[in-house]
């Protein structure tokens, strides 16, 4: 109560009669926090309160209606005053939960939206089987049940009554079953077994022993074309065995496959994926297999490419370039591939006349091409031109007051949300103007990410800041490592953010693993306190360099070696290497297996470019970057 009495002398009109300045109002706001915090009730939905005018007053009704889901009416009202706030969709979400926990179903139908939030759309499905409309209802779930994943328990009422109505086919439980099994989902897949009829049983039953054992395909008894699901079977069984062995898969499926009846896209399917996986082994017969792939999509056709690049066939490798769709023969990489290629096949004028137009570009291709033609590397530097009353205005709109404010009181993971909100509303133009104000704030990777949703390439200080500097320059020094290269692993890595952490637990500047950062504490005879440590610019930096510098020595001095290998760690790196001649480098970079690391490569060196012209110390270029890779040793 004492609370209570202390928060309305606060907010009473009478005590703030004049209007409150904006540091009057943070302590308002922040006193008011409190109090709904202990549950209290300030003043919120008065004219006079003193805090109407303030940008985070929206937030702060949404923390209090947090508390008080029941007041149906201040929430309706809050949804149509504040619909174009970031809060007004999280408001209306744990709306919806409360509605639906209390069985208010009219009302749920009523604030319902369309989304794809499963637990949402079964509450929706539960209210209009709950109102009357049970067909409405159980056909909706019809799709929700089918899928391969469990779904959220909110779906069980529903999927109960689905399962006891005349909606519920035998269709379904193969369409379900083949879902999970194909996932790997094995207790669902064995869960729908539980649902059919015992001759449907055995079937499954069988399937799921293919699962375990893929090898039962081959025995022709077992399998025989005449059962129900025996293509479906065999083309899992021909997917699974395939990870164990794929010439045996191969070999199978070449014999047997017309004896199956079999959907045309399970037959693309199966045939794509023995192509691609004789192209990720770098086996000689993937070119074949991908040449003859009906109506390939553009992936395959680039690993058609791919493959003849591996094998030096030049005129394949021409071949297979014109081959690829429009959008994706105007792609950097594959102009790129077309001039190697010429050149090889004694078309000269023409390959340089490719390479001539690439070098013009800041990018991997384009630095190659440069080199290729003797050329000074492009930095192609125009900064956005930015009026300061321009971007006055610009931070003066409600959505980035919201932002400042939320870091004036120290809330930086809020006021990042509320940007990324924000920003969706804004055009290219205005796009432009927050990566600008990014830059002020020292959010450098917002910046960089913000500038990216622009599509705009060519304000080099704010895509490639100078960051951490100090740091940077002395691991570099203790290391031996050119400074320009550690700032191209910072680029990629976390575009400088020294919070940032990836879905596998990787931490800070240089996103280091914490096993590996115990390891190299070890290394370095540091003392390891926890993984906290890492978000720490000056330990991260130290491990990173380190790191890095280590790869290195163990692949001999090469630059894109130990790139590969800081992303997909050296174990794959070494499984990668050519086997009995030697490789350039750039052909080596283009036919990595995994897609993300072929990109990691390629954008590190080029960034370490991008930095030593920034440093002005031009020591490397792509000639040392690119030297031939050599065979396992």
């Amino acid at each position: 109560m004492r609370y209570l009495f202390l928060i309305f002398i606060l907010l009473s009109p009478l005590a703030l009669a004049s209007k409150s300045s904006i540091e009057e109002q943070r302590k308002l706001f922040l006193s008011a926090e409190k109090v709904i915090e202990k549950g209290g009730q300030p003043f919120l939905f008065n004219r006079n309160d003193g805090l109407a005018g303030y940008p985070l007053y929206p937030y702060l009704q949404y923390k209090w209606m947090l508390k008080n889901l029941d007041k149906t009416q201040k929430i309706i009202g809050f949804l149509r005053y504040y619909k174009d706030t970031r809060y007004a969709g999280l408001l209306r979400y744990k709306w919806q939960l409360y509605l639906a926990k209390n069985k208010n179903w009219a009302e749920y139908i009523n604030q319902y939206h369309k989304t794809k939030n499963i637990k949402l759309q079964c509450y929706y499905y539960r209210a209009k089987y709950n109102t009357g409309r049970k067909s409405e209802a159980l056909i909706g779930a019809k799709k929700l049940w089918v899928v391969g994943k469990s779904q959220p328990s909110e779906c069980d009422p529903v999927f109960k009554a689905l399962l006891g109505s005349k909606y519920f086919t035998r269709e379904m439980r193969w369409q379900r079953f083949s879902a999970a099994i194909t996932k790997g989902r094995i207790s669902i897949a064995k869960y729908v077994q539980g649902l059919m009829d015992k001759q449907d049983q055995k079937i499954a039953t069988f399937w799921l022993n293919v699962h375990a054992k893929p090898s039962l395909i081959t025995n022709q008894k077992l399998l025989n074309n005449k059962q129900f699901q025996s293509g479906a079977i065999f083309a899992h069984g021909i997917d699974r065995l395939a990870k164990k062995n794929l010439d045996k898969a191969i070999k199978l499926w070449d014999q047997r496959k017309d004896q199956f009846i079999m959907p045309s896209y399970t037959v693309k399917h199966i045939e794509k994926r023995l192509a691609m996986d004789l192209a990720y082994n770098r086996d000689d017969r993937a070119y074949g297999r991908l040449s003859k792939l009906v109506k390939p999509d553009d992936v395959t056709k680039e690993w058609r490419v791919r493959t003849a690049l591996r094998a030096q066939d030049w005129l394949a490798v021409e071949e297979s370039i014109v081959s690829l769709s429009k959008e994706f023969k105007k792609k950097e990489k594959w102009r790129y591939w077309l001039a190697r290629a010429s050149e090889k096949v004694n078309k000269p004028k023409w390959a340089d006349m490719l390479y001539s137009k690439l070098a013009l570009e800041r990018s991997f291709y384009g630095y190659l091409s440069a080199e290729k033609l003797n050329q000074e590397y492009q930095l192609s530097d125009t900064p956005i031109q930015v009026l300061p009353e321009m971007l006055a205005r610009f931070k003066n709109k409600k959505d980035y007051r919201v932002v400042a404010e939320l870091i004036e009181i120290d809330r930086p993971k809020e006021a990042e949300r509320q940007w990324w909100y924000a920003l969706k509303k804004l055009d290219k133009k205005q796009i432009l103007l927050a990566a600008k104000y990014a830059e002020e704030l020292k959010w450098k990777q917002v910046a960089i990410f913000t500038l990216a949703k622009a599509k705009y390439w060519d304000d080099i200080a704010v895509r490639f800041p100078m960051a951490y500097m100090a740091q940077v320059q002395k691991n570099a020094k203790e290391q031996q490592l050119n400074p320009a290269i550690i700032f191209g692993l910072i680029r990629r890595e976390s575009a400088f953010n020294k919070n940032a952490m990836s879905p596998v637990g990787a931490r800070g500047l240089m996103q280091i693993m914490p096993r590996t950062g115990q390891q190299i504490a070890r290394e370095l005879k540091h003392k390891w306190k926890n993984k906290a440590e890492l978000f720490k610019p000056i330990t991260n930096v130290k491990y990173g360099s380190y790191y890095y510098k280590k790869l290195l020595n163990r692949f001999n001095g090469h630059y894109a070696l130990a790139a590969a290998a800081y992303n997909a760690g050296p174990h794959r790196v070494k499984r990668w290497l050519p086997v009995g001649n030697k490789l350039a480098a750039d052909i080596w970079i283009e036919t990595i297996p995994f897609k993300e690391t072929r990109a990691y490569v390629s954008a590190v060196l080029t960034y370490a470019l991008i930095y030593q012209k920034q440093l002005k110390k031009n020591v490397l270029s792509m000639k040392d970057f690119m030297r031939d890779v050599l065979p396992k040793g």
